[in-house]
């Protein structure tokens, strides 16, 4: 099959899920179309990390993050020429779009072009916020307004399935996934708990990732020696990341960043919303204890008090942390139990072989 994907923005785990579709649907071709947000990741950055044998690349030039009508219009046009000349090439059995943006637009340009076989996997999507207000109200309305052109919505994990039915929107589900292995396990590597007990986590710095929260809550342990924070990655938000036992890593190369994973003693995830994060996914393959916001795509991961907990403030977690620190042998135990899920749950030839029935229903 030609399975043409379109991702805005291309970078973190969006840009790891599309990775992980090409990586494991080899027999398949793949076109990528794809935006870019230089100040989060250059493409060449993410492109390295594909396979070179069946996959292409094209630059959607005028795609970008800000909702504005007058560019918006123009990306939807250069977006619709793009899958034009890809239909009338016959590269086209399947269309995925991946995120809101992507979602919006992508379903727009297939009704306008005349494509039905349509995925569009929101991985999160904006109207999650916890909080209710106007610009909420809106992202429902877009998210309602888009399902009217066409397309499944599939959702990667069941709370956020379970969102956009409340929405009264139809939508189904595949779990996100990943390579469950212990080629990135290294034992020796892994924390001692006679040093500092390290609180990793991995992601954009940016408002849904909730960098206030995270800061909030290592500044509590600002006078304790024995802890650190580590935010691997980067974003407009990183300002906000304030407390003098935080490091800040900044983008790293993938096998980086998931050596300070593993050297972890805890994976801590503060995010308002998630469809399932990659990030935290790949904690539990490492086997770590997970302490995460209980948010829509969170709540999925965590069986509480055998791979983890969740957290609703600031003060639940750092309770929980101090737990965790005084019970080495709790954390090594559920460190198993978060392999044995990811492999049972998680798994990326699950994902894979859903997605690759539903290409061929659609």
């Amino acid at each position: 099959m030609k399975i043409v994907h379109v991702v805005e923005p291309f970078a973190s785990g969006i840009a790891a899920f599309v990775q992980s579709i090409v990586q494991n649907l080899r027999d398949d071709y793949h076109i990528v179309i794809h935006g870019e947000r230089e100040y989060v990741m250059r493409s060449k950055e993410v492109i390295k990390y594909f396979p070179d044998d069946n996959v292409q690349f094209i630059r959607w030039r005028s795609a970008q993050r800000s909702i504005s009508v007058v560019k918006d219009t123009v990306a939807l046009v250069e977006l619709c020429r793009l899958l034009q000349k890809l239909k009338a090439q016959k590269m086209v059995d399947a269309v995925h779009l991946h995120s809101s943006k992507s979602g919006f637009l992508g379903r727009l340009a297939c009704r306008l072009m005349n494509i039905t076989n349509v995925i569009y996997t929101p991985n999160g999507a904006p109207f999650l916020l916890s909080n209710i207000n106007a610009v909420n109200l809106f992202y429902k309305l877009f998210e309602k307004l888009g399902s009217s052109f066409g397309g499944k919505v599939v959702c990667s994990s069941q709370s956020e399935q379970d969102a956009y039915r409340k929405l009264g929107i139809k939508a189904l589900n595949i779990n996100n996934g990943i390579a469950v292995d212990t080629s990135h396990y290294i034992p020796e590597e892994a924390p001692s708990v006679s040093g500092k007990f390290r609180i990793v986590t991995c992601a954009r710095i940016v408002q849904q990732k909730n960098p206030i929260l995270f800061n909030a809550i290592a500044a509590h342990f600002r006078d304790f020696e024995q802890f650190e924070f580590i935010w691997v990655g980067d974003g407009e938000d990183r300002h906000l990341l304030t407390a003098p036992n935080i490091t800040i890593t900044g983008w790293l190369p993938q096998s980086d960043a998931l050596a300070l994973i593993n050297s972890a003693h805890l994976y801590l995830s503060t995010s308002q919303y998630e469809g399932l994060s990659f990030s935290v996914l790949e904690a539990l393959s490492l086997r770590k204890t997970v302490l995460l916001k209980n948010c829509i795509g969170n709540r999925d991961i965590v069986k509480k008090g055998l791979n983890g907990d969740l957290f609703s403030i600031a003060q639940e977690a750092i309770v929980k942390i101090f737990q965790y620190y005084n019970n080495p042998a709790m954390l090594r135990v559920m460190g198993e139990y978060s392999g044995w899920l990811c492999h049972k749950e998680f798994n990326v030839d699950t994902t894979c072989l859903g997605y690759r029935n539903l290409y061929q229903r659609v």
